[in-house]
């Protein structure tokens, strides 16, 4: 059944905490206001579910396991494809029309979203940013690959632009992957107040489990023996900056970008100088250029995966973000000890 909430505007992080803290407000079609002008709404009715779409997998899999079984939660971006050059269909816009609550990882991450915003102002639809404030990195369009380069750092000769020169992987870094839970929670929390308990109840458990996996990166990776690592994709910054890495992104943000001679010849003497051992390639994406380098300078090359999507594999391990999280964490602690 759809709820008839008026539209809310991308969510930000203090709105959604006030939120889920003071009794979380919803507006809806019997909207009211206060004396301080603040929207109040009556709860919404306990038999139905919230009818949820979200953008892709790892909001898809945080948004779950926050609602249980109190919404229907579908992902937009069907498994195993790329999404970052993903666009919505006439179909995939109604169905976000018919839906009660859209919820994106936003930071430039989908390309679409502002199209999709304009075209539901004024409707029912509700929208949450999930990484609605969160300390976004911003990409750099050219950085002098000398290898002195800080904790966490990119060295690349340029960036793509689709992100709007934003870092948008967020959901790498398992602590900010706990605030895109409470986010979430608190949007869901403010659209089914009747709820919120139970919403609260199903995040504390989800959160415990990403606080176990934080724990476990910072003990599996404090005492390794390098602390960079090469990957074909600039998607693993906020990784590398909470657990004292370097990223040495062959590419830009976008996994599809190519990387240019003069890079690619600066991440082959880069390699060469640090005897690295070990380039990483993502899935849903071709590895010919990470076979390429480590070919080249007598390397492996291994998946360092970052979450954008299952693959059939995955899907028939019945991997979720925390097993995936888990082999690249044995993936990074392979390859910083060699």
């Amino acid at each position: 059944m759809k709820f008839r909430i008026h539209h809310l505007a991308i969510l930000s992080l203090s709105a959604l905490l006030i939120a889920a803290g003071c009794g979380n407000n919803a507006v809806n079609s019997s909207t009211t206001t206060n004396a301080s002008g603040a929207a109040e709404a009556t709860a919404l009715p306990e038999s139905s579910k919230l009818n949820i779409k979200v953008s892709f997998y790892p909001i898809y899999e945080f948004t779950k396991n926050v609602a249980g079984d109190l919404a229907d939660v579908e992902a937009l971006i069907p498994a195993g494809i790329e999404p970052h050059d993903w666009e919505p269909t006439a179909k995939d816009m109604a169905e976000i029309s018919d839906a009660d609550m859209l919820i994106y990882n936003g930071a430039g991450m989908e390309g679409w979203v502002d199209q999709v915003l304009e075209s539901v102002s004024g409707t029912p639809l509700i929208t949450v940013e999930a990484s609605k404030g969160l300390d976004i990195m911003e990409g750099t369009e050219e950085e002098e690959a000398d290898h002195h380069h800080e904790e966490g750092e990119h060295v690349h000769e340029e960036h793509s632009h689709d992100h709007g020169g934003l870092d948008p992987h967020v959901w790498l870094n398992p602590t900010l992957a706990i605030q895109e839970v409470r986010n979430i929670e608190a949007a869901l929390a403010a659209a089914a107040p009747e709820h919120a308990e139970d919403f609260k109840t199903n995040a504390d458990a989800y959160v415990a489990k990403l606080e176990q996996l934080d724990q476990e990166f910072k003990d599996g990776l404090k005492d390794t023996k390098r602390k960079d690592f090469i990957t074909q994709h600039a998607a693993f910054g906020y990784l590398a900056k909470q657990y004292g890495l370097t990223q040495v992104p062959i590419a830009g943000l976008s996994p599809e970008q190519e990387p240019s001679a003069a890079n690619m010849s600066k991440i082959v003497e880069f390699a060469k100088e640090h005897k690295v051992k070990t380039i990483f390639f993502e899935t849903l994406v071709s590895s010919s250029v990470a076979d390429t380098i480590a070919k080249e300078i007598g390397a492996k090359a291994a998946v360092l995966n970052p979450i954008e999507g299952l693959t059939e594999e995955d899907r028939s391990q019945n991997l979720d973000y925390l097993g995936i999280m888990r082999q690249n964490l044995e993936a990074l602690k392979s390859a910083l000890n060699e």
